[in-house]
């Protein structure tokens, strides 16, 4: 008996079962069961503690070009010798790695970047209203400050690629606003006499904690009646009056799945669709710094040392190293240290490391750097939601309002809400067919 013919005799286990735990599979979760589906969450490990614990914490409305330039090309050579670098390439992950990065070049092209750069604008511009409206659902609006971010700047040369920036952000009507050394000092005085000025980005902000903003979504559809598993889906299969799902906790039969799994989407996808998407992981690495809260009021990112540091409620968080190594490689742990030498000279007085914790994640990237949200075109039981690289975060609260309009029936090649109208095209996973 083929797959196709799998049938499960005691019908089914829930309408939905939502594969990954993370943010975008929480708010997902939460989303379906509004829509009165009886919805199960399955994840290897529980609710939040993947990618999404570790995250930055940034709403990143503001990030609307690709992951990546030309200039990688000239940074190759330094990403593979340099391990404390930025952005780090391991000599051992070079074999599997290469194609993905020869495909991301070639979505450098003029008319991929330019399409890359339309998909993430048209996502982030809808980020903030969907997590105002999610979070003032839950009666947790205050989780989300909505209070700008900066990006400083210490050299010259720092100021003309500010420059450059503004330029660039002000051509895709990102609001950005230049201040000077004196502004910067007078709303952030913590900050080192050294830094030269900054950006200001208006129509961003950050969450309060993550972890706290999963758990926040998780209790309030674990209310909406969905069911929380711990499981590992180690095989998928469609059948006539189902799908299949072998997991580490048993057999389950759903009516439709939603892959969520973040950088462990690519076989359960192959599985159901056949398709191979091109993802890959960008390790991430972050140091949370418990006695250092009040130091800033807002995210600030520095330029030339390439890295964000974001006030929560139990401390600052340092974080923005990406290292491509795998999914199987340790952990190198040096990286997320690192990140407190590259605070030294940001403040007036060093940033106390006691009690400090280091982290690794796994964020999904594909190389065009926008994500696959999306109801697969030959079988409206799959839909799709990953890949969202450092902006899992930042989009997941309009990814769910996308997958909840998907599932149950709505268009599939524009979503529309209120004034809101976002073609699907550009996250369909026709794209890699």
């Amino acid at each position: 008996m083929g797959s196709e013919d799998t049938a499960h005799p005691g019908g089914y286990d829930a309408d939905i079962i939502v594969i990954g735990a993370g943010v975008v599979g929480a708010a997902c979760a939460l989303e379906l069961s509004r829509q009165g589906a009886n919805v199960q969450v399955l994840d290897r490990q529980a609710p939040g503690k993947g990618a999404s614990y570790g995250n930055a914490g940034h709403m990143a409305t503001e990030q609307v070009f690709p992951i990546a330039d030309a200039s990688i090309l000239k940074r190759l050579p330094r990403m593979l010798v340099d391990p404390m670098g930025p952005l780090r390439l391991d000599w051992k992950y070079v074999p599997k790695a290469l194609p993905w990065f020869a495909r991301l070049v070639w979505n450098l092209r003029p008319t991929s970047y330019r399409n890359s750069v339309s998909g993430l604008r048209a996502l982030n511009e809808q980020s903030l209203p969907a997590w105002r409206r999610l979070l003032a659902s839950i009666d947790q609006s205050h989780l989300l400050q909505e209070s700008g971010s900066f990006l400083i700047y210490e050299s010259a040369k720092g100021k003309d690629e500010a420059d450059h920036v503004v330029a660039r952000m002000s051509e895709h009507g990102v609001p950005v606003e230049s201040w000077t050394r004196e502004a910067v000092a007078q709303r952030i005085p913590a900050l080192s006499n050294s830094i030269m000025g900054g950006l200001f980005f208006p129509a961003t902000g950050h969450v309060v904690e993550p972890f706290s903003v999963v758990n926040s979504l998780v209790d309030s559809a674990r209310r909406h009646g969905v069911d929380f598993k711990t499981a590992d889906v180690v095989k998928a299969e469609k059948g006539r009056e189902g799908i299949t799902l072998t997991t580490s906790a048993g057999v389950l039969v759903t009516r439709k799945v939603v892959i969520a799994c973040g950088a462990h989407s690519q076989q359960l996808t192959k599985a159901l669709t056949g398709v191979h998407v091109p993802l890959d992981t960008e390790r991430g690495y972050h140091l949370m710094l418990p006695k250092e809260t009040g130091r800033l009021p807002v995210a600030v990112t520095s330029l030339e040392r390439k890295f964000i540091m974001t006030p929560m409620s139990h401390g600052l968080r340092l974080a923005g190293t990406v290292e491509f190594a795998g999914l199987k490689q340790p952990a190198m742990m040096k990286r997320a240290w690192q990140l407190h030498k590259l605070s030294d000279g940001l403040f007036k007085s060093r940033l106390n490391i006691e009690d400090a914790s280091p982290w690794m994640g796994f964020r999904p990237s594909l190389p065009d750097s926008l994500p696959v949200i999306d109801c697969y075109e030959e079988d409206e039981r799959i839909l799709l939601a990953f890949g969202h690289h450092h902006l899992g975060l930042t989009q997941a609260a309009i990814t769910a309002e996308i997958i909840g309009n998907l599932a149950v029936g709505g268009d599939r090649n524009t979503f529309q809400k209120d004034d809101v109208c976002i073609s699907l095209k550009p996250y369909k996973i026709s794209r890699f067919a």
